[in-house]
């Protein structure tokens, strides 16, 4: 039986070595795919190889490495360089993980357009900026396509594909089926919207927390409460619309129940916050009462989250739906 490594499509490269970065390659080679990692300074490389090799190191020992391979073949997997002609060299999937700055990406891409041959998928990490921005007059447009994954992704597996226009369905179905083998959950948008699907849940959200708190409805602290210990707990393991199917005998029993005092609850929302002023201060100090903004302080709660998600992957892996 092939290795996965030597089953593998083709190499991975990815471009950029920040979190984001890392975390695709760790994710690539944990299924069994050879890594390319570049970055444009060589020291950015060495101390991202570095970083991985302490995580992967902490994965291992507290049992939340992901894929079938141990810690050093993982590593073994991944190159890094500081040449982007030789890191695309016979890469079958182009992983784009640089800053979130439109004129940035739309160069790189320029540039990543004149070096790939017709057979290799272009993705980018983008959280929020448009493939029509991004890939519109590209040589291999139909090659492209944003990827988006959520922070951190190697604990949190949700990948959203979203095409450009002249996106072949090939490509779609080529980066879905590639998602779905490194352990991720992809999932289609089936055209672009600002903000894509999760940002634009997110959003909504956060607009309407930012506006509870202040309108003297609940304090900052009891709104996340409100999240973590209540709706979060549901959405850990379903989503919005099976919570409605439940939470009734099905959906059109939902909507007859509850449709008129959702649309009256609704209409009372009020416009989309500026996220500034006094209420962006007193969401600042609650938040750093609990937890200080220093790196230090920072950086545990961080570490706290994502031992927290490893277990929540674990448990949700292990409770399959019937």
């Amino acid at each position: 039986m092939a290795s996965p490594a030597s089953s593998a499509p083709g190499g991975v490269a990815v471009i950029g070595s920040g979190l984001i970065g890392r975390s695709w390659a760790m994710l690539f080679t944990s299924a069994g795919f050879k890594v390319k990692l570049y970055d444009i300074e060589q020291r950015q490389v060495t101390d991202a190889l570095h970083s991985i090799r302490k995580e992967m190191e902490l994965l291992e020992q507290s049992g939340s490495l992901k894929g079938p391979l141990g810690a050093e073949e993982q590593l073994s997997l991944i190159r890094g360089c500081s040449d982007i002609r030789e890191a695309v060299e016979g890469a079958l999937h182009v992983q784009e993980c640089v800053p979130e700055n439109l004129e940035l990406k739309k160069r790189l891409f320029a540039q990543l357009d004149g070096l790939v041959g017709d057979q290799v998928v272009l993705s980018s990490s983008s959280s929020c900026l448009l493939p029509s921005k991004l890939f519109t007059g590209l040589a291999h447009v139909q090659q492209c396509l944003v990827a988006h994954p959520v922070n951190p992704p190697y604990h949190v597996p949700l990948v959203e594909l979203v095409p450009h226009p002249e996106t072949a369905p090939a490509t779609v179905d080529r980066t879905y089926a590639l998602m779905r083998r490194i352990g991720q959950s992809p999932v289609r948008l089936l055209k672009e919207v600002d903000g894509f699907a999760l940002n634009r849940l997110q959003f909504a959200v956060i607009g309407e927390a930012w506006r509870l708190v202040e309108e003297g409805v609940v304090s900052p602290g009891d709104l996340d409460l409100v999240m973590s210990d209540g709706l979060g707990m549901r959405y850990a393991f379903i989503g919005p619309l099976e919570t409605m199917h439940l939470n009734a005998e099905g959906m059109l029993n939902y909507c007859d129940r509850y449709a008129e005092g959702m649309r009256r609850v609704l209409k009372t929302f009020g416009p989309v916050p500026e996220f500034s002023g006094a209420t962006a201060e007193k969401m600042h100090q609650a938040m750093s009462g609990s937890v200080p903004d220093d790196p230090a302080h920072l950086a545990a709660r961080r570490e706290w989250r994502d031992r927290c998600l490893a277990s929540l992957s674990k448990l949700k892996s292990q409770l399959q739906p019937q």
